[in-house]
This record gives structure tokens, C-alpha cells and sequence, in this order.
């Protein structure tokens, strides 16, 4: 790298059990100003001394501790974090890999500065007349210098396990970008601080009239003045961010996670109740924010309960009932520490249910849902229901609501005879019949047209075929009365038998994945954790009823067989899903079918029917996703 056409010192740091410091010489302080090279000035006790040019340089080296090494860089005091502070001159224009006619960086730590990086950057192209009347860097000046793809390396290398800092910095951090990508080097994302943001957090407009770099030093009374030339822009920047730094503590802002989240846009109660995080484990379980009088307001999971609750009080956090309504009435976080991530979704769908928090939207409701029921009579009937009982009667759900019932029952009965009215009829004596009888859309089993053993094979039998095994003839037939009604050029009545269709083949596949699952007394399964140990569970009736994990190189059978010894017992009962709520049930198969779980021993063999409604998941996929016309194009 030269300035002027000299060279400068190279940079070279970081790598291996030790980082060496070198401060690069900077020979252009601002426009028309000169360096003497003879004085050499020591900047702290972290830096060597700046040899004059010529002078033979003598590495210095210091080692690093662990928590340098290992530790979280968010987590980090201020006072212990690493800041480069870069400024860029440019050309003007649009950040496309070049323009970049200066780089000035300052490497700072606890408030002392202990390195310095800059460089004229032969851009390759004409200076603006403005850009030199502005910066006085002139094409003369450039004209001996490096180009940006020398002068990266040694950037990145002095930049390297820094926080980037910049006033505004998206600019000079959008050229480093898009230089990186134009000369094929990786862009390391480090995190990245601007001081202007900051400034608009820490100072008000009855401080400052603006957050320009110059106002901002001039105001806070820093020792140096920025002028348009990279190096002393970014002292001038170094004093800004020392005395921010400064005003953040009465802000409770201490680390450079909390710094980053508080330049975004976060609310007054988020700050203000950013205590409610301190002390909480950081391992899976739920967390529960609780008010004054210890009520639950929110329930939820998380693989790292701390993490996640801190979440709550940055602006990640987008939803206004949370952030603003929820966070101003909590008072305490409860955190319920659970052996691994499917024990954490299970207890809190069943704290959700059981405590209805305000503030949680899904899950609060499992008793709500529905099921289509063919009763159990001479003439059975399809109910929509929301108890299960054991009365011979079968069922198809569950749904969500009474409407997504009701439009499976509508698609029923355009594929299956089954009488539509709600009456109990005899076989003894008749009943009138209704005006789907007279329209040939049901066959009056209230006036004795058709036997009850007739009526069995044609409508009942053919629907606990679909809930239990096969879907296919409702299926084929929806599909007929589809292709009718398109090739007539009714596409709208077609849509509406797609809607039913969907609606019944929705319900049968999820139901029959549940009970292929539920029917089962038995489960024990386990999966490999991320630490070397093993995730284990047991599983009775579709119900969770024990979960722990097993430490690395330890054998998993003691562990296993202590869970099995104190797991709930759950007794069998009626319907598709006697023992938990069908969500819950959903979480545990989902566990279960992960790649690298692990079935330890199952009372019975677990099996879905071969012909049954899951062989009809791609049908539903496409009709899901089909629209106007494309209804004629089911994969049929």
C-alpha cells in the first residue's frame, strides 16, 4: 500500500494462540498537511511505539485468554470489545465494487486506541472536481497508489474479530461489501455499530440540531475534527463513540449485545423491563410472563429460555401487543426447564390450555374442536359433535371449527346416499319424507325406499371405509362430479366440490396419521443430542408421559428404564385421540419421524393402512393449491 507514492508500514495480526499489533505510519493526515516522520508517539501500553520511516520495526505480541477465545462476542462488556472504527472517501457514486479512493480505520479497546489503519485506493477512474474540492484528494495523488483488491487483505486481516464502527455506516460498510464480492473475497459479516443510529438514541434534538460527524464532534467537545480525509474522520469518530459510550449507562446499556439491540427501535417498557431476563437458564423449556397478582399473560418455548426471553426486549420483537401491552402489565418471567425441545412443546400447549393466556393466539382452544360423526342407529346420520363417546359410532376429524365440518359433511353427501336430515327414524313405522327425497338426492330411508342393511353398504359402510381405511370411492367420486361439472363449463360449482373435497381428505389423513399413533399403549423412543448424550421419551397413547435425557458416554438404559418406572399412566379411551389434544399428539409424531430418532421398543407394530387416506397427500396438495380452472388438472 503506498500514500503519496511512499510506502506504508504492512499490517499483519490475529491468527493461532497469539494476535500481534502492528500500527501501520500514516503519512496524509488531511488535505495539504504533512507528517513528519521523524517522532515516534506511543498510543498506550496495548501498542508498540510508531517508528520513523526507515526505522526497523519490532513486533510485540500478547496472548489471548480463553474467554477472548470462547466467549460470546455479544456478551462482552464494552470496555472488553474490540472496535475498528473505518471511514471511507469515495468517488460518489453508487457502491459497485470500486470508488473507493481512501480507507482510514482506528482499532480501539477500553477506551485507548491501539492501532491504525489507512491507505490512498487507486480507484481506476476520474475523480469527481467536487470530490477533490472537497476531500483534496487529487488523481495525482491516487495515481501511484494500490487498488482496492490489493488493499482488502490487509483490511480484513486489521478489521479481523472487530466490531465495525462508522458514522452512517450502511455507506462505508455497502462499498467493503461490494468490493469483497468484486474481487472474490469472503465478507467476514462482523458486527457492525453506526454512531450516527446511536446518536439518535442517546441524543435528543433539543441536544443537538443534527447527527451529522461534525456537529456531533464539535458538540461533545472532541479533541479532533473531522475534515473529509479517512484517518481523521475516524478519530474524530473515535471521540464520538467514546463519549456515547459514555451516556449509555444510564440507559442500563453495559454489553455490546445490548448496545446493537438498543440503537434499533425499541419501546420505553422494553427497556424498562429488560431486568425481567437477568438469572434465567439458558437451557429448552417454557417461559411464562406473569403480572402483578401472578396470573400467566404469555406462555411460551424456547430451545434457550434466556436467549429467547431477552428477545423479548429488542426490536426483534415486532408485535405491538407484546412489546407494548403485555411487557407493561408483567412483572416476573417463570422459567419451567424441561429435559429436551418435544417435552418444552408439549408443556406449553398444556399450560396454554389450561391457563388461556390473554396474550397467546393459538392453542388456547383444543376443546373446541370438531368432529363429524356417523352415528350409531338403523339409518345413521352424519352429527357435528365435540364430545367423543364409545357408542359404535365413527368419527372423522378433528376439525377446527363447526364450518370446516360442515363442508366435509357437504362433500359426503355429493359422493355417499346418506340421508340428511336430523330425525331418529324406526324401522317400524315411516316418516314424510323431505324434498331431497322427491329430488332424488337422498334415498328416503324415512319412508323404508331402501332396507337399513341396503342403506349400510351403500352409505355407512363406504364412509368408517374412508375414516378407518381406504378414502378412495369418496374420493373418486368427488373427482367425477368435478369432472362433470367442469366439462359443462361450470367451474364455479366445481370449485365449490373442490373445496369439500379438500375439506374431507384434509380431515382423513390427519386423522389416521393420529391414530396410527394412538392406538399404540407403548412408545419409547430416543435421538442424539447435540452434546453426545441422548434425548428419550415415552409415548402412551399418543400422550407424552415421560421425557429425560441420557448423559454422553453413559449407557441410556438406566436412565430409560427410571422414566418408564415413574412415567404417567394413561388408560385408553374413545376416538382418534383419547388421551391428549390432537396438536399435542402432532408435536410427538413430528419428533417421532425425525431422521435420527431412534425406536427403543413399541408395545405393538405401527402401521397406517396401505390404501389409506395418505396415499391421496399429493391430490390434496394439488387441489389445495389449485384455483379457477385449474381445477381440471388434478393429477387424475
Amino acid at each position: 500500500m503506498f500514500a503519496r507514492g511512499r510506502p506504508t508500514l504492512p499490517i499483519k495480526e490475529g491468527g493461532g494462540r497469539y494476535a500481534r499489533i502492528v500500527r501501520p505510519f500514516f503519512l496524509d493526515r488531511c488535505a495539504g498537511s504533512k507528517v513528519p516522520g521523524a517522532a515516534p508517539r506511543k498510543l498506550s501500553d496495548h501498542s508498540r511505539t510508531v517508528p520513523a520511516v526507515g526505522q526497523a520495526v519490532r513486533e510485540t505480541f500478547h496472548q489471548e485468554t480463553l474467554d477472548a477465545l470462547f466467549d460470546d462476542a455479544r456478551e462482552r462488556s464494552l470496555f472488553a470489545t474490540t472496535f475498528v472504527v473505518v471511514d471511507l472517501e469515495t468517488t460518489g457514486g453508487a457502491p459497485d465494487g470500486g470508488g473507493i479512493t481512501e480507507i482510514g480505520a482506528v482499532k480501539v479497546r477500553g477506551g485507548e486506541e491501539i492501532g491504525e489503519f489507512a491507505t490512498l485506493v487507486n480507484p481506476g477512474e476520474r475523480i469527481p472536481p467536487y470530490i477533490t474540492v472537497l476531500t483534496g484528494i487529487t488523481e495525482a495523488m491516487l495515481s501511484p497508489a494500490p487498488r482496492i483488491d490489493s488493499v482488502l487483505p490487509a483490511f480484513l486481516e486489521f478489521a479481523h474479530d472487530a466490531v465495525l464502527v462508522a458514522h452512517n455506516a450502511p455507506y462505508d460498510t455497502g462499498f467493503l461489501k461490494a468490493a469483497c464480492a468484486a474481487h472474490g473475497y469472503a465478507w467476514p459479516k462482523p458486527l457492525v455499530l453506526d454512531t450516527a443510529a446511536l446518536a439518535r438514541r442517546v441524543l435528543t434534538r433539543d441536544e443537538v440540531p443534527n447527527h451529522k460527524l461534525a456537529t456531533l464532534a464539535r458538540w461533545l467537545k472532541g479533541a479532533r475534527q473531522p475534515c473529509h480525509r479517512a484517518l481523521e474522520d475516524a478519530r474524530a469518530t473515535v471521540d464520538v463513540l467514546h463519549a456515547l459510550i459514555g451516556r449509555l449507562g444510564s440507559h442500563r446499556v453495559h454489553t455490546l449485545g445490548e448496545t446493537l439491540e438498543f440503537v434499533k427501535a425499541v419501546t420505553p417498557t422494553q427497556r424498562k423491563k429488560r431486568h425481567l431476563a437477568d438469572g434465567l437458564p439458558n437451557t429448552p423449556g417454557v417461559y411464562v410472563f406473569r403480572d402483578g397478582r401472578d396470573r400467566p399473560l404469555y406462555v411460551g418455548t424456547s430451545s434457550a429460555i434466556a436467549t429467547r426471553v431477552r428477545s423479548y426486549f429488542t426490536a426483534a420483537e415486532k408485535r405491538a401487543r407484546i412489546s407494548r401491552e403485555m411487557l407493561a402489565a408483567a412483572e416476573r418471567v417463570e422459567a419451567i426447564e424441561c429435559a429436551h425441545s418435544l417435552e418444552a412443546e408439549v408443556r406449553e400447549l398444556r399450560l396454554i390450555a389450561v391457563h388461556k393466556p390473554p396474550y397467546n393466539r393459538r392453542s388456547k382452544f383444543p376443546e373446541r374442536a370438531v368432529w363429524l360423526k356417523l352415528t350409531a342407529e338403523a339409518y345413521p346420520r352424519l352429527s357435528v359433535v365435540r364430545q367423543l363417546t364409545e357408542d359404535g359410532g365413527a368419527y372423522l376429524g378433528p376439525f377446527a371449527s363447526r364450518r370446516g365440518a360442515e363442508q366435509a359433511a357437504a362433500g359426503l353427501y355429493d359422493a355417499l346416499p346418506l340421508r340428511q336430515c336430523t330425525l331418529r327414524l324406526s324401522t317400524r313405522r315411516t316418516t314424510p319424507a323431505c324434498a331431497l327425497a322427491e329430488l332424488g338426492r337422498c334415498p328416503a330411508p324415512c319412508e323404508h325406499r331402501i332396507s337399513p342393511e341396503e342403506y349400510t353398504a351403500r352409505a355407512a359402510a363406504p364412509f368408517r371405509a374412508a375414516t378407518a381405511g381406504n378414502p378412495g370411492e369418496v374420493v373418486h367420486r368427488l373427482l367425477d362430479r368435478m369432472r362433470t361439472l367442469s366439462h359443462d363449463r361450470r367451474y364455479e360449482e366445481a370449485a365449490t366440490v373442490r373445496g369439500r373435497l379438500v375439506a374431507f381428505l384434509r380431515a382423513a389423513v390427519r386423522m389416521q396419521r393420529l391414530s396410527s399413533l394412538t392406538t399404540l399403549g407403548e412408545v419409547v423412543a430416543a435421538r442424539p443430542d447435540a452434546a453426545g448424550g441422548w434425548e428419550l421419551a415415552v409415548i402412551r397413547h399418543g400422550r407424552l408421559a415421560a421425557a429425560g435425557t441420557s448423559p454422553p458416554r453413559v449407557h441410556p438404559r438406566p436412565t430409560l428404564d427410571a422414566l418408564l418406572a415413574t412415567a404417567e399412566t394413561v388408560r385408553p379411551g374413545p376416538g382418534p385421540v383419547p388421551c391428549a389434544s390432537p396438536e399435542e399428539t402432532e408435536r410427538v409424531l413430528a419428533w417421532l419421524e425425525r431422521p435420527d430418532t431412534r425406536l427403543v421398543q413399541v408395545d405393538a407394530g405401527w402401521a397406517s393402512p396401505a390404501a389409506g387416506a395418505g396415499r391421496w397427500r399429493e391430490l390434496l396438495t394439488t387441489a389445495e393449491a389449485a384455483t379457477g380452472a385449474a381445477i381440471t388438472h388434478l393429477g387424475i
